[in-house]
């Protein structure tokens, strides 16, 4: 085996680490913005509104994150309105095809995982509250929610290096993320054991941050049921 090659290649690898470290993180928070209200919508008591959040989460949970890609990158093209219209700005761009994508996937799941954890709230805290004589906006702001996401950590922590992991699709598109890096060095010097493992080292070191940080947030979140 011969790494010089990856040596001389660091740099881009460490280009594809921070285009990878990007999209995770922004697919993370547009997907979370987009997963309260949709899990929200999920638990209400309106029908229709429920149906909708329930049919989001069954469709991109229901499908591979690839063939999600590919329809937003080569499949919006195809049509007229799109490609007539601003959004051909964004969805002409690779960068953005696959933050969309990411960001959809992960708020199915993320939602799903809120909803379950909302329907788990105890009675006696929802019972405790409106005795008190919270509004359902402040018994869900003050106990419903805050009691669901740290139900919620645990099975996040999960989605995130799930996520992360799916990131690397983003090089199927011809961006240069870590696996994007990996092929072209891969390409010019004919060595895919070393390549593929160089890239698969960063996903490693990133795994590990992202498990070191979640267990930090368990320990400040959760250690209330440690005693």
């Amino acid at each position: 085996m011969d790494f010089s090659p990856i040596i001389e290649n660091l740099p881009l690898y460490f280009k594809g680490l921070w285009l990878t470290i990007e999209l995770l993180v922004l697919s993370i928070i547009f997907g979370f913005v987009l997963a309260l209200p949709v899990a929200l919508a999920a638990v209400c008591n309106i029908g229709w509104l429920r149906g909708l959040a329930k049919g989001f989460i069954y469709v991109w949970r229901g499908t591979p994150l690839i063939i999600q890609m590919f329809m937003i990158y080569h499949g919006m093209a195809q049509f007229d309105f799109v490609r007539d219209s601003f959004l051909w700005a964004f969805f002409r761009e690779a960068y953005w095809c696959a933050l969309f994508a990411f960001a959809l996937n992960t708020a199915a799941y993320t939602a799903e995982m809120l909803r379950g954890a909302i329907e788990q709230t105890s009675r006696g805290e929802i019972e405790a509250g409106k005795a008190a004589g919270m509004s359902t906006f402040t018994l869900y702001s003050r106990i419903i929610l805050p009691s669901a996401f740290r139900r919620a950590i645990p099975a996040y922590g999960n989605e995130v290096i799930f996520m992360l992991h799916g990131t690397a699709l983003a090089g199927v598109i011809t961006l240069i993320d870590l696996f994007g890096a990996a092929k072209i060095v891969n390409s010019k010097h004919f060595i895919p054991f070393e390549s593929f493992i160089a890239a698969g080292m960063f996903y490693l070191v990133l795994t590990f941050a992202v498990v070191w940080l979640f267990k930090k947030l368990e320990g400040h979140w959760l250690k209330h049921l440690k005693h």
